[in-house]
């Protein structure tokens, strides 16, 4: 296993963005199994919203070995559930002989070079009849500096991501997220130009635009939105 170092400086600024988070756990939580593999779950920010502690076993993966060290209390302290394990690596560490009901990537692929290797690991890695979940940020004309600032390769269009997928997986749905959201992130792009949004920024997204998406997106029928969440089902 390589050395890993995330770049990213936004996981604590984001962290208290639980209705963004509850948000997209109500729309993915049917998908999730009782075998699940979180990549890149970073210090268990969104683990702490998506794992309820009904799974039998919650793997956060994380590459950087510091982040990863910062899970352990947590889960001893108890603000994890007792289900959650932490390992350090990437997909290529995992023993193939595993098999996990639910595989996440959740503000991760975008930060991986090689997306379709990446999945065709991770499919591999599946139960027949498992999903396999992503949630990116959407439209490449919405990157700015603050993506760059945080390593991502890219943002994602419906046919990107559907075009990454291997053959082993069919797609149950795809849907766009956050409509309103699209605002803020139009604002950075072209107004504030900013490496990071500022705490005060996120926490107005969150507690005005996340709740008006809630409402908005499915009149738009999830067909807009700065978010793009795709879940694919492995064949039997």
């Amino acid at each position: 296993m390589a050395d890993f170092t995330y770049i990213g400086g936004e996981l604590a600024l984001f962290e208290k963005a639980l209705r963004w988070k509850t948000y997209f756990r109500d729309y993915l939580r049917p998908y999730l199994g009782k075998q699940v593999l979180e990549v890149g779950a970073g210090t268990g920010g969104t683990t702490r919203v998506l794992c309820d502690g009904s799974q039998q076993r919650w793997t956060c993966l994380e590459p950087d070995a510091d982040l990863a060290a910062r899970l352990g209390p947590v889960i001893e302290a108890r603000r994890l559930p007792a289900c959650c394990h932490v390992q350090v690596g990437t997909t290529r560490d995992l023993d193939t002989a595993r098999a996990f009901d639910t595989i996440l990537y959740i503000d991760v692929l975008e930060h991986i070079e090689d997306d379709a290797a990446e999945l065709a690991r991770a499919a591999a890695l599946l139960s027949a009849g498992g999903h396999l979940i992503a949630l990116s940020p959407a439209y490449p004309r919405l990157y700015s500096r603050f993506d760059a600032s945080i390593g991502h390769y890219r943002r994602y269009t419906r046919r990107t991501l559907t075009a990454i997928a291997p053959t082993m997986l069919e797609l149950v749905q795809m849907a766009n997220l956050d409509s309103v959201g699209i605002l803020a992130s139009l604002a950075n792009r072209v107004a504030l130009r900013r490496d990071m949004p500022t705490a005060r920024q996120v926490a107005v997204w969150d507690r005005f635009m996340v709740p008006m998406s809630r409402m908005v997106d499915p009149l738009l029928g999830r067909r807009i939105g700065k978010s793009i969440a795709a879940v694919w089902r492995k064949r039997s």
